[in-house]
């Protein structure tokens, strides 16, 4: 059986991705003790997609599975408030949770296997296609990325899922899909999607 491991939770309207950074504002004292916490024993926590309720205030209830988040980085704004600069780490399963009396999410947790590096397969070719073209537009720290990376499936369908304008529910189906071939296939499902979107919009 696999064992379970306590991990505090920052439910946001806005999913985290395996390998997306992500810049978060901290200025309740739930999570400015969480962020001290992560500090002094090299802990992280938890970034899950909020079903009900709000970012501040009383606890929201979040989705069951979300991603790993790693601190890069941090600052203190010009207002005061403390800024992270995140990194998305591993999926995770949150099988129960739980609030503590300061308000903070803490959800008992399995973690999912890791992604393996194997190739786009070639009804997936199109999606690397399209991942290098949006690459050689947006630049940011991927914008090198070589052929190799371009043809791994896990690293194309992440990136692709940060960068086009998916809905975070859609975001949130793609976390809970174990096989990196069948997320490709949702992107490809959903590609159409955004085309007509962002033509209705203009």
């Amino acid at each position: 059986m696999t064992s379970l491991q306590s991990l505090p939770l920052f439910p946001l309207h806005s999913a985290l991705l395996p390998g997306a950074v992500l810049g978060l504002r901290v200025f309740e004292a739930r999570y400015l003790d969480l962020v001290r916490e992560c500090g002094r024993n090299g802990g992280t926590f938890g970034i899950c997609l909020i079903l009900e309720g709000d970012e501040v205030g009383s606890p929201a209830i979040p989705a069951a599975w979300g991603v790993e988040a790693v601190i890069e980085d941090f600052d203190v704004g010009a207002d005061g408030v403390l800024v992270l600069r995140l990194r998305g780490a591993r999926r995770f399963h949150a099988l129960q949770t739980q609030v503590r009396d300061n308000g903070l999410v803490v959800a008992d947790v399995e973690w999912c296997e890791r992604d393996n590096d194997d190739e786009l397969q070639p009804e997936h070719a199109l999606l690397g296609t399209v991942l290098e073209r949006i690459l050689e537009q947006v630049g940011g720290e991927y914008a090198s990325a070589g052929p190799a990376q371009l043809d791994q499936a896990a690293w194309v369908g992440w990136r692709l899922a940060s960068l086009l304008p998916l809905q975070e529910q859609q975001r949130l189906l793609l976390l809970q899909e174990a096989d990196p071939y069948r997320r490709l296939d949702l992107l490809l499902e959903w590609i159409p999607e955004l085309d007509v979107a962002q033509e209705e919009d203009l």
